[in-house]
């Protein structure tokens, strides 16, 4: 077996369930689950609809650069949602369809870096830079391509955004891909055009790749300001073929459908191109009944603009019932909340669970120890997944509990 995967640290959720193991909550209360990223809102009946119409389509192999239809569809929304000039994303060379974010994800990253690449130092690897906390992907897709991660601390002293000024020349040189997420999982911090536009800079100095996680882009609680793109910062700095810039969508979060598996990749058409051929052996085409449903869901933006205002809705009923009890504030976009628990996270994630049925992730199961200590301590990750009033008695439920549990 691949020795790289002795690795690879436990995820999550597997550390969630030995936490919760053994704690027995109160027969009467209904269990509510915040902690896991997983949308829980009513899919489109359009997207259905496609799914159901093209079952008989199942039957025939799907091309790994999937329908002609569906990469126009996505290069349309890219160019509706962004603003971006007609014709600046070309579907044919630029975007590629993916099984949701995850597995792409993961894959580009084993496509991405060169452990035969020179790297500096002597002995010294190649390096994939991530925010810390982080999804956890990145880690393991770096581990796994012979890379080493190297996390950036994103937290409450820096406004949650990495520091790239911060990265010696040195590891620059080694750096291979920089992830970046925006909106951020958990903090939900937004990156604004021009860090956007700086970290670019640094790829061409360095000559790396951003690889742009975008897939909470759609949810944000300010109407009057949509989260900033890497495309629209490649252009407004003269990348007119996004070189050197990948970046990731799904219809997850977007639509409610995280069961679809179903996104896509575009930037660069030289790294899209490259990446088309590893997928090609990999096998990871999509199903054509999913493709269709997929260009149903993209050409859509109405039912993304409900679902984003039933994620409005929680956070401002949540945030009022949360705030006299716990320090919490209100993020710039995704579905988490981020408090600060005054508390060992694990401690407070078992207890809350033991005698309120609420299970929250602690906040150290997200990002790794530093020099400074692991910046999700003493936190963790609230996701307003399900239901309005689910979200609203929870939230009840954590007051109870700290009522009884100061710190």
């Amino acid at each position: 077996m691949n020795s790289l995967l002795t690795r690879l640290h436990a995820y999550p959720f597997e550390r969630l369930a030995r936490l919760k193991s053994g704690a027995a909550p109160p027969a009467g209360l209904t269990p509510i689950d915040m902690w896991i990223g997983e949308p829980r809102h009513e899919p489109p009946a359009s997207v259905l609809a496609a799914l159901r119409e093209n079952l008989h389509r199942l039957g025939t192999y799907p091309a790994t650069a999937g329908l002609p239809e569906l990469r126009a569809a996505c290069a349309h929304w890219l160019a509706r949602r962004y603003r971006l000039p007609g014709g600046s994303v070309d579907p044919d060379s630029m975007v590629l369809p993916v099984n949701g974010t995850r597995e792409a994800l993961f894959a580009f990253v084993q496509a991405a870096v060169d452990t035969d690449a020179g790297s500096g130092a002597a002995g010294a690897g190649p390096l994939v830079l991530m925010p810390n906390p982080f999804y956890q992907i990145y880690e393991g897709a770096a581990l796994l391509a012979g890379a080493e991660p190297h996390f950036l601390a994103t937290t409450a002293e820096n406004g949650y955004v990495p520091d790239l000024d911060a990265v010696p020349e040195s590891l620059w040189r080694r750096c291979q891909v920089l992830f970046l997420c925006s909106p951020g999982n958990p903090t939900g911090r937004v990156l604004s055009l021009e860090y956007l536009r700086h970290a670019l800079a640094l790829a061409d100095r360095h000559d790396f790749i951003i690889a742009a996680d975008e897939c909470y882009t759609e949810i944000y609680l300010d109407e009057r300001s949509p989260p900033p793109g890497l495309l629209e910062a490649c252009l407004a700095a003269g990348h007119d073929r996004f070189q050197r810039c990948v970046v990731f969508h799904s219809l997850s979060k977007r639509s409610s459908v995280p069961g679809l598996r179903s996104g896509f990749v575009c930037g660069d058409p030289q790294i899209v191109s490259r990446f088309l051929l590893y997928r090609t052996y990999h096998g990871s085409a999509m199903a054509v009944p999913t493709q269709l449903a997929s260009i149903a869901a993209w050409a859509d933006d109405e039912h993304a603009a409900r679902n984003r205002r039933l994620y409005q809705q929680k956070f401002e009923r949540v945030l009022p019932i949360l705030a006299p009890c716990l320090e919490v504030g209100k993020p710039e976009g995704a579905f988490y909340l981020w408090p600060r628990v005054r508390a060992d996270d694990e401690r407070f994630v078992r207890g809350l669970y033991a005698s309120q049925a609420v299970t929250v992730l602690p906040g150290s199961y997200l990002a790794r120890a530093g020099a400074t200590g692991n910046p999700g301590s003493g936190r963790v990750r609230i996701s307003l997944v399900p239901p309005l009033e689910q979200c609203l008695e929870a939230a009840e439920r954590i007051c109870e509990f700290l009522r009884w549990n100061p710190s």
